[in-house]
């Protein structure tokens, strides 16, 4: 049987099974062995008793309290190849890349994962065919980046609704769950006329039901929260940095009493601050396999503390990544003095070997 669920039919039951979703679902947390209530676990997509559900903000959804990132940096570690990173330079047709997505995949969809996240072309296009037939088991995030408000060309509404066609058609996407432009990594560079012709596309994508739900992604704190502020009845969704080291600013100065106040659910990306964390290179046989292991699980469960985030989005390479960050979702939530002391110190080393490239990852140490 076919999964998939076409536009047409969004259209038609979005608005029932939103308001569903909406009313009476809590936040599951039996991997730690909470007491769920009257939880009505049947309207969490691809529940799974050892994972833990949070509400998105107002989309009403119920997603796993951690995500699957979509890039894969490292893979070639894991599959063989010479490309340095693996990462964008990996052919998607190659077919044991292609076994190795559909695996990771099905992974996440057996630990109870339901969302998964694709801001590039090659993303797109690897995990549509991973997902094909599967669609009814993980929310689709989409990020066209090359075709959107990051590039000149693709500022204007016009150009931004052309974009998000010409990728779903070619990624054989009938709608996404999110669609989420991106922003520059310094948006303050954008006009305000700019910025309002990315939300009338976010709006239009809505209103024709190719998107579920939309908002933006950004690397600009105080921007962001300036956006959000202004366009609060048409932004759901942000995503941002958010590493071991992030910290959360206890007033109505910080971004996140923003996305509290206009309850936009919140995806934190770079959770390892792009590998940084870990001292192995993620080859399987690496002397520091062991340690990169438990160092992700530390440092997820640090990130989970805040309850404002909807989830975490790791790039995982592996059924053992997968299971790795299922297990933190389980285990004992608060660090010990302990623990916190071995993050702080990983977070140090961290923060020193961050190449050129992301030190930007600093300005989110506070939100």
């Amino acid at each position: 049987m076919d999964s998939r669920l076409t536009r047409r039919q969004f259209m038609r039951d979005s608005a029932v099974a939103g308001a569903a979703i909406g009313a009476g679902i809590s936040l599951s947390a039996s991997a730690r062995g909470q007491e769920q209530g009257k939880t009505d676990t049947g309207k969490i997509l691809n529940y799974n008793p050892d994972m833990e559900y949070r509400r998105c903000g107002r989309t009403g959804l119920m997603v796993s309290s951690v995500a699957l990132g979509g890039h894969w940096k490292r893979l070639v570690k894991v599959i063989g190849g010479n490309e340095p990173e693996g990462w964008m330079t990996t052919s998607i047709d190659n077919p044991v890349f292609q076994q190795n997505r559909y695996d990771v995949v099905t992974r996440c969809i057996e630990r109870g994962f339901n969302y998964v996240d694709a801001c590039c072309r090659e993303e797109i296009l690897a995990y549509a065919k991973a997902l094909k037939g599967r669609r009814d088991k993980m929310f689709f995030g989409y990020s066209w980046h090359i075709k959107e408000s990051r590039f000149e060309e693709w500022r204007s509404a016009k150009k931004l609704q052309q974009g998000l066609d010409e990728g779903m058609k070619e990624a054989g996407l009938d709608y996404v769950d999110l669609w989420r432009n991106s922003l520059l990594v310094d948006s303050r560079q954008h006009t305000e006329a700019e910025v309002e012709e990315a939300v009338k596309a976010l709006d239009w994508a809505k209103k024709t039901g190719r998107a579920r739900f939309v908002g933006f992604s950004s690397h600009d704190r105080p921007h962001l929260k300036q956006i959000i502020e202004k366009y609060s009845d048409h932004i759901e969704v942000i995503l941002t940095p958010y590493t071991a080291k992030t910290k959360v600013i206890e007033d109505e100065s910080g971004l996140w009493a923003t996305l509290k106040k206009y309850d936009v659910g919140w995806f934190g990306i770079k959770p390892f601050a792009s590998n940084s964390v870990f001292k192995g290179d993620g080859s399987p046989d690496s002397p520091f396999a062991e340690q990169d292991s438990r160092t992700a699980r530390l440092a997820i469960r640090y990130i989970l503390c805040n309850q404002a985030i909807t989830a975490p989005m790791p790039g995982l390479i592996s059924v053992q990544q997968v299971d790795n960050v299922a297990l933190a979702v389980k285990e004992r939530r608060q660090l010990d003095v302990q623990e916190k002391a071995e993050l702080d110190q990983t977070m140090e080393r961290a923060w020193a070997s961050l190449p050129a490239n992301y030190q930007w990852l600093k300005d989110w140490e506070y939100v």
